[in-house]
This record gives structure tokens, sequence and C-alpha cells, in this order.
């Protein structure tokens, strides 16, 4: 897959995404597109052009995401993937849908250099599945990860929901049980959050309660824990070895360049994002224009704060002296220091955001 750069590299990262769906999920806000297949080609290809006039450094960790990528051609995506300079040992990952994979599919993409695969699972119960809008069945998980290792896929995610309206805690309970006997590497496990615009937005009855979902996080985490992945960012839980290098890349404010429609970048502390639209993505690269829609830069000492506000979401936490005592005093049960770092506690978790308010 692409030039092999060789040595010591920095972390880069390369996003691509795929804007197009089958269905849209009633909680989505993402720039996914329903009406669009029409314009795969033209968009694959600008893509492709778009890598290509790029002139990136070696690329360290490599993020496929939508969108549903496994909608579009295997063939047309590897040729995608073969235009990145990756470094030998890179991590490559393609978010999958379980309803179109297939062992071929992988296959190409394995040897497109694909080394990892997050499946789009959700839950693992068919009311709550219909209650988040996914069309998918249970059974079509497992196929896929038979499917993953069939090809031999080194390494795979399950990604999976909380909250949804009409899931007890027992639907939650059976959806954890069968995730761990698929014996994944890596599981995401996040909380329903309510994005404006969305049709769930509109429908404060189908809304998460707090205290459902906090119930749920810590049924998570004791139930991964005790299978051998554990909690190394607030959502992810991994075997050793096995944690997202290109999540890592992003929580510790690497650089990226995100390729696609809607797709953002980051170099040095400047953020910038693509034209929305596939049509307007694929207009600008066959005209030789920028994609660009607007960016921003940040200054250091806002950097250095959302940097903090990152790191306390992972297993390592932050310098001790982020807080002063009279915060780890009140923030008791949410946070433990060993007098050199301060880390969240499982509780702390739940309450990240107001526990970051406090970093300095």
């Amino acid at each position: 897959m692409g030039r092999d750069n060789g040595g010591v590299t920095s972390a880069f990262g390369v996003y691509v995404h795929i804007p197009f769906c089958s269905t849209r999920c009633d909680y989505c806000a993402f720039a996914t597109w329903t009406d669009r297949h029409h314009l795969q080609d033209a968009y694959l290809a600008a893509l492709r052009a778009d890598i290509e006039r790029a002139d990136l450094p070696p690329v360290t960790t490599v993020f496929v995401g939508g969108g549903t990528p496994t909608l579009v051609d295997g063939d047309a995506l590897a040729s995608v993937l073969s235009a990145i300079p990756t470094v030998d040992g890179a991590e490559v990952t393609i978010e999958c849908n379980p309803d179109d994979v297939t062992v071929d599919l992988f296959r190409t993409y394995r040897a497109a250099g694909v080394n990892r695969v997050s499946i789009g699972v959700q839950s693992m119960v068919p009311h709550v599945l219909a209650s988040l809008g996914r069309t998918h069945v249970p059974a079509n998980v497992h196929r896929a990860v038979e499917a993953v290792r069939a090809a031999d896929i080194p390494t795979f995610n399950l990604d999976l929901i909380y909250g949804a309206a009409g899931e007890s805690l027992d639907d939650w309970l059976t959806t954890l049980d069968a995730a761990i006997s698929l014996q994944p590497p890596h599981v995401s496990a996040y909380a329903l959050t309510i994005e404006a615009g969305t049709p769930l937005a509109a429908e404060p009855q189908r809304h998460p309660d707090d205290d459902d979902l906090a119930d749920k996080y810590e049924a998570a985490d004791r139930a991964l824990t005790a299978a051998g992945l554990a909690n190394y960012e607030v959502s992810n839980w991994a075997r050793q070895g096995h944690e997202c290098r290109h999540n890592i890349l992003y929580w510790r404010q690497g650089d990226y360049r995100g390729f696609g429609s809607a797709a953002h970048s980051h170099a040095a502390g400047r953020r910038w994002w693509n034209v929305r639209t596939p049509e307007r993505y694929i207009a600008a690269v066959e005209g030789d224009e920028s994609t660009e829609a607007a960016g921003e830069t940040l200054d250091d000492e806002t950097r250095r704060i959302e940097g903090l506000q990152l790191a306390i979401r992972m297993r390592d936490g932050v310098p001790a002296g982020a807080l002063d005592q009279a915060d780890l005093e009140e923030l008791n049960g949410l946070v433990e220091s060993d007098g050199t770092r301060v880390r969240l506690t499982r509780t702390g978790r739940l309450l990240a955001n107001e526990v970051s308010l406090r970093l300095r």
C-alpha cells in the first residue's frame, strides 16, 4: 500500500471520508447522503487525485470512515488507499457495516494494506437496533467477525451504542455478553447523544436518561474489564497492543490530513475542514482548487488547555499540577492522584467534562 518511507517518523494520520449510506440513522449528524450513489465513481477518483496532489509526509495511521465505506467498490477504495504513502507497520482501519461485508471484500482490503476494521454493531438486540434505525441483524455481526478472521485481518473493533429508547439494562447486558463472546480485541461503547438537526433531536420522548446511561456505562466497564479489555479512553477498551493508534493521535493533538467532503485536518494548532457536499468536493478537485471550506488557528493557551481536556480522558491522565489541591479535594471520588499524575476514576469518567473544566 503506497510507498514505504521507512525510518523513524513522527505520527501523522490520514482520514478518508466516504459520505454514502443506504439509510440514515435517526441519531446521525455526520455529512452523509442516501441519494448520491451515482457520484461514487467520481468521488473515489477525486479522493485519489486529492491525495496524490497533497505531498503527504510518511503516514503512520489511516482511518476510512463515513458514511458507509463498505458500500463503495472494494477495488476502487483499495486504489484510493494505494495513493497514501504509509510507513511499514502503519495502522489502516476501515469502518464496516455488518450487512455489507464478505470474506472476499475483506481480502481485497487486506491486500490493500488494511489491518484493522471497525464493525458498526451498536446493539445485539433486534428491537434496540430498530429503535436506532439500524438495518442489520445480530447474525450479520457474527458473520462479519468470521469474515475478519477468514481474511486474516489482524485486529478489529466492535462499535456499540447504549441509551436507545426502549433499551433496558438487561438488553444492554445482552449486547455486552454477545459482543464479548466474539472475543474482540477492542470495543468502543458510546452513550447515545442528541445532535441538533437530527430526527432524534425532535423527539424528546426518545432522549436518553442520564442515570440510565451511567448505569449502562458502569455495566460496560465491569463486563469489558472482566473480559480482559482495559479502559484506555473514556469510551474505549482494548487488549494490550490493540488500542486504536489513529484515535490516540487525535487525542494527543497530533497532525493529520482529512480527505473527502467535510473531512477535518490539523497541523500545529491550525484546524480546517473541507466543503460539505460530495458534489462540491468533486468539483474542487477536478478544478484543481482548494477543498477547504473554513478553518481556525488556536492560540498556545487554548491549545494547551484543550490538550489537558483530551488527556484527562485517557488512561495516563494529566500531570498532577493540572489540578490544584482544592480541586483535588473537591473532586474526591472522581479523580485519583499518585502525586505525579491525576487520572479519572470510573465514576469520574461519567463526569469527565465537569472535571475538564477545572484543569489549568
